[in-house]
């Protein structure tokens, strides 16, 4: 009897770190659910900062050929031993975070605490792919008001602005500033922090990515380059919320626009790593510097509900043929977009 054909699919490899030009679309065999898995065909998949770090090896992949690639929402097309609720043919969205859900971190909806905590397209093979297994409980319904765009790339983005706002104690009312409005985190940031009630404000270099701001619910906008504290202070006096993942370019002005008792809440630093603190500023104003990064899975829920209702519209820039990858992680390398990058297959 001849050996069984392999099922092939085709996903985006990364064979080394020299970066994304070490991408490449190959046929690879259709990975297979395990127990408590389910096997998503992906209809969209969502580009993120994440891809083009990972590609250069920051961090590096813990195995090469890698795939990269964290948000997606596609058609549940096979399911593993023991998986209850989820059927073939259910329309669903990925959540990137993975953890093993029965330690003490997981059961207390601290996942991202987890000692296995992984994020897909990172430390496992991800979405750029027609299809990724992941875990069941990774998986959520794709609400009929959640059009497929949003569905397969607002993951990532929107649950790490959610969690910043959350750690940062926002209340109605308050200002907040968002650094660097355009990229996906920022966008998210912004749309997420108006419909909690907040006065925003925005900075960019990009005169464009600012009136987008503002014809979306920001009060105004400030060059990302100038001194932007003196502009907030005299528009509204300082933030009591800054959110930033510019980094060393835009630090020290992100805090001289935080109010006496204000909080800057920070998920990364694209523009610089190592920043300068004066301490004095620090506890004489009483201000906070909060750490935060990746979200839980009651905050992705709660995200989930902000852009089902209406209340928060996530914006996609473009979608992209999926063998279009190069064309699409060169607009997002450029920093030209507002929102996310995503790419559809057919």
């Amino acid at each position: 009897m001849p050996p069984p054909t392999l099922r092939l699919m085709r996903a985006w490899l990364l064979h080394d770190t020299t970066g994304p030009e070490a991408l490449k679309l190959e046929e690879v065999e259709t990975p297979q659910p395990g127990p408590s898995q389910v096997r998503v065909a992906v209809k969209v998949a969502g580009l993120n900062h994440l891809d083009l770090w990972v590609s250069r090896g920051m961090p590096a992949p813990h195995d090469l050929p890698h795939i990269p690639g964290a948000d997606a929402a596609g058609t549940i097309d096979a399911i593993g031993e023991g998986v209850t609720g989820w059927g073939v043919g259910d329309e669903v969205i990925v959540n990137p975070s993975q953890s093993c859900g029965h330690c003490d971190a997981c059961l207390h909806d601290r996942m991202i605490f987890c000692r296995s905590y992984v994020i897909l397209g990172e430390h496992e093979r991800g979405t750029l792919a027609e299809q990724v297994v992941t875990s069941a409980e990774s998986v959520v319904s794709r609400p009929p008001a959640i059009d497929w765009p949003v569905a397969g790339t607002f993951g990532l983005v929107s649950g790490t602005a959610y969690r910043m706002i959350s750690r940062s104690r926002l209340r109605a009312g308050e200002t907040v500033l968002v650094v660097g409005v355009g990229g996906g985190v920022s966008s998210a940031a912004m749309v997420i922090a108006r419909a909690l009630g907040a006065r925003v404000f925005v900075t960019s270099r990009s005169p464009e990515k600012i009136a987008w701001a503002v014809a979306n619910g920001a009060e105004a906008g400030f060059d990302s380059t100038t001194e932007f504290s003196k502009s907030l202070k005299d528009a509204a006096g300082g933030a009591d919320v800054v959110v930033e993942n510019v980094g060393k370019a835009t630090w020290d002005q992100s805090l001289r626009s935080l109010s006496p008792g204000g909080r800057l809440v920070v998920c990364g630093a694209t523009a610089g790593n190592r920043v300068e603190l004066f301490l004095p500023v620090l506890w004489f104003k009483q201000l906070e510097v909060i750490g935060s990064t990746m979200f839980t899975r009651s905050e992705f829920a709660r995200v989930l509900q902000l852009v089902e209702s209406g209340k928060v519209a996530i914006p996609v820039d473009r979608l992209y043929p999926f063998e279009e990858l190069p064309q699409a992680l060169a607009h997002l390398d450029a920093g030209d977009q507002i929102g996310k990058i995503g790419l559809e297959l057919k």
